[in-house]
């Protein structure tokens, strides 16, 4: 009898893990199983005002090799799209400023370059880095960089990039985990300034236009790819289940049983191995009877909530939309925490669909639910209301909107979260785990950390054939 894998999760996380056991062992027998009624998780788009938009995660960072080598085995590849060369920018004290150029993750390597955005007097203090003692095992980005180069660094510059990828505070985020760049002068003792200096490529003269783009996606919406991947994996025979949310796991003669479904009809499936790919606070729940010391640390791991608020507007982009969007620094009085100019950022989009502009705001933040707290229609209103206090009140009323609500859906790397998760990919004998609560919450550290799982369930499967010669 085939091996039966369960993969209980259907993100892109879990979708990959059964992809990449059904290609390198196309006798096991697959199932994933998702409790939504369908498959992606913060990968998804949505029809707004009849067009087809994400409203999830919207790129893929191609310095990493795991999406794009995705895209190329789905056969997409040749759909693959980068933003257009246009400008973002950071709103301090209400009004936008170019994004400065030439930093690590906020960190300039020349402070002129930040003047503006910084005050004369932060500008000095910048210039003026405390080289502080080498740190022994971590600390909080927030922390490190107030400590070293001033909290107004760490405010206006820092905390607008993680807000977007954490949703959270950079004076609870782990240094070793959220910016590993800046982590080795944190170690060594040695200078933030002269890292970013050495990090940093110099400007030159169109050298914009050379350089590799940094954000990837596919055309039609990156939200798709989940959907092509559920394709491909019944075409090769894997199972997948929507619906099917999984409310039990447990041992039962050597194999695993995994309950599934509403709790009116429960459904019992027989596992030789499974693969947990959800967040951390489901899998804490799965893996207390099989592994309680894993359960216990996975409990520790929390999560903020966010929503986006997508916006249709009739016609072309209008001339206030002049870049890629804005992030907004907590010290500011904003609600939203950013907005995308989605058509002016996306080529692809503006061709799809010329007569009309997307753009959209995000909210909330780790430790901050109240901003949740809101109905659909008063996160639009709030985000209208923000985008006139920032670009005017020129821009016109939307055509149509959608709001999308994310609640858990990026897990906090707190100090010392690396410690806590160690060991934790493989909880139990026959049990791997994936997703964004371990090792990464982008798209392609989530697809990294499901190929893993898969090959630590391959790993096992392999030494049993072995064993029973």
């Amino acid at each position: 009898m085939n091996a039966r894998v369960g993969v209980v999760g259907g993100g892109i996380a879990g979708l990959v893990a059964a992809w990449h056991l059904v290609r390198a062992a196309p006798e096991l027998e697959v199932t994933v199983l998702e409790g939504a009624s369908r498959v992606g998780g913060k990968l998804r788009v949505e029809q707004v005002g009849g067009l087809t938009v994400d409203v999830g995660a919207e790129a893929v960072l191609t310095f990493r090799p795991e999406a794009m080598q995705l895209f190329d085995e789905l056969g997409v590849a040749d759909r693959v799209a980068h933003p257009a060369p246009v400008p973002a920018s950071i709103v301090i004290d209400g009004a936008r400023r170019p994004m400065p150029k030439g930093t690590l993750m906020g960190v300039p390597a020349d402070p002129e370059a930040v003047r503006g955005l910084l005050t004369d007097a932060e500008v000095d203090r910048l210039r003026s880095e405390v080289l502080t003692p080498p740190v022994h095992g971590d600390i909080a980005v927030g922390t490190f960089v107030d400590a070293r180069l001033g909290p107004a660094v760490t405010d206006k510059l820092i905390e607008p990039l993680l807000a977007g990828v954490y949703a959270g505070d950079s004076r609870n985020l782990s240094l070793e985990m959220a910016v590993p760049q800046l982590a080795k002068a944190a170690r060594e003792g040695t200078s933030l300034l002269e890292l970013s200096r050495s990090l940093v490529p110099p400007a030159s003269p169109g050298s914009e236009g050379a350089r590799r783009p940094v954000f990837a996606t596919i055309a039609g919406g990156l939200g798709l790819v989940p959907e092509i991947l559920a394709l491909r994996l019944r075409d090769l025979g894997v199972t997948v289940r929507t619906g099917a949310m999984v409310r039990g796991l447990a041992r039962r003669d050597g194999r695993f049983v995994v309950s599934s479904g509403p709790t009116t009809d429960v459904r019992e499936d027989l596992f030789d191995d499974v693969i947990l790919a959800t967040p951390a606070a489901p899998t804490a729940r799965l893996l207390r009877g099989l592994a309680p010391e894993a359960a216990s640390r996975l409990a520790r791991i929390e999560s903020a909530s966010m929503a986006i608020v997508t916006l249709v507007l009739d016609g072309p982009p209008p001339e206030v939309l002049d870049g890629s969007g804005f992030l907004v620094p907590p010290t500011e009085q904003t609600t939203i925490k950013a907005s995308t100019f989605s058509t002016v950022k996306w080529p692809w989009l503006a061709a799809a669909y010329p007569d009309h502009t997307v753009l959209r705001t995000s909210l909330g933040r780790h430790r901050e639910e109240a901003t949740l707290q809101r109905s659909d229609e008063e996160l639009v209103e709030v985000s209208l209301a923000d985008l006139a206090a920032v670009l005017g009140p020129s821009l016109p009323a939307p055509a149509a909107v959608h709001v999308q609500r994310w609640g858990g859906g990026l897990p906090q790397y707190a100090v010392g979260h690396r410690a806590l998760v160690e060991g934790l990919e493989e909880p139990a004998p026959g049990i791997a785990l994936a997703g964004a609560a371990l090792s990464g919450v982008g798209v392609p550290a989530c697809i990294a950390s499901g190929r893993r799982a898969a090959e630590a369930v391959l790993t096992r499967v392999r030494a049993d054939r072995r064993g029973l010669g």
